[in-house]
């Protein structure tokens, strides 16, 4: 069984994709197949650059991988190439690129050229530079002190990364700062220490593992809450929604109360609906309701209890 995509245009040459979902051949049975097929009929050869990724895999999108990709030759001979072998079909079956029974194939192909034959552009490395700047200490001109922890930075990295540093270090606020130590009230040394690992990665660092398994995810999600306000906090909005992503995967009958307060206070939208969704099903709120887990919400954002009340009144 084969199912051809609508004809595309690329590089002057008519094409569809070819997907075999039950593998081309009884030697790919396990598998599904994808196939670049050329319609045009009497050309010559030309080499194509070619990559099939799921929509979500944008590591294998960039040029430099592109580029990096050996290349076809397609001719009147050759007019179909893939890979009888793109995914374990039990495996893409319970992966999440399948959603409601589709997925999304993205084919990025360029006709090659002598120079992207010969020429290949070296994958960037900014941010693993940059991070060794962190690590290194070299040039650092600002000291962070919180509680015993103390921290050292670069000016122009953190003014760069957060308008909240930029108004810190070289705004108004900056009188005192120059040559001195600045003290962070109201946090504590390993979220700001994870802070930094953000502003000059740009990534989610992980938490630094000092508890037993048991009690590892308690205090996982604490850490994330506490992250999640230093974002908000110092206007890393990349790194607020990194948290709020990690939080709505660890909502349970637990921790839901508390995490919908911390979306309500810090404007996280997306991960207050998804606390009322959790909420919304009559199990957990009756759950929830025996052990008086709504109590602190009455207590301290009653707001969130009439909009609770007001979706459950919509079922």
């Amino acid at each position: 069984m084969v199912i051809d995509s609508l004809p595309f245009m690329v590089g002057g040459h008519r094409w569809d994709i070819r997907y075999y979902p039950n593998g081309r051949t009884s030697e790919n049975a396990d598998y599904v197949s994808i196939y670049l097929h050329l319609l045009d009929e009497d050309v010559a050869e030309f080499k194509v650059l070619y990559e099939f990724s799921f929509v979500d895999q944008r590591q294998m999108q960039d040029s430099a991988h592109i580029r990096g990709v050996q290349p076809t030759n397609f001719s009147d001979n050759h007019r179909c190439w893939g890979y009888p072998n793109f995914a374990k079909r039990d495996a893409l079956e319970k992966s999440n690129h399948l959603n409601d029974d589709c997925f999304t194939i993205r084919c990025d192909l360029t006709i090659a050229s002598t120079v992207d034959l010969f020429i290949k552009v070296p994958t960037s490395c900014i941010q693993h530079h940059i991070s060794d700047l962190l690590q290194s200490e070299e040039e650092a001109d600002v000291t962070f002190k919180i509680g015993d922890d103390t921290f050292v930075a670069h000016r122009c990295v953190l003014a760069a990364r957060s308008t909240v540093f930029r108004a810190e270090l070289f705004g108004p606020m900056k009188e005192g700062t120059i040559g001195g130590i600045i003290h962070i009230e109201d946090m504590e040394g390993n979220v700001f220490k994870a802070l930094l690992s953000f502003i000059y990665t740009d990534s989610l660092p992980k938490m630094a593992i000092d508890t037993l398994e048991d009690e590892r995810e308690d205090q996982e999600v604490l850490w994330l809450q506490h992250l999640l306000e230093a974002a908000d906090r110092y206007d890393l909005e990349r790194l607020k929604v990194l948290c709020e992503e990690k939080l709505c995967q660890h909502i349970d009958v637990g921790s839901v109360t508390t995490i919908l307060t911390l979306a309500e206070q810090h404007n996280c939208s997306v991960l207050k609906e998804v606390c009322f969704q959790f909420l919304k099903t009559p199990a957990n709120l009756k759950k929830i309701v025996a052990v008086d887990g709504l109590e602190d919400i009455t207590r301290t954002c009653p707001s969130l209890l009439k909009m609770l009340i007001a979706k459950l009144v919509c079922l």
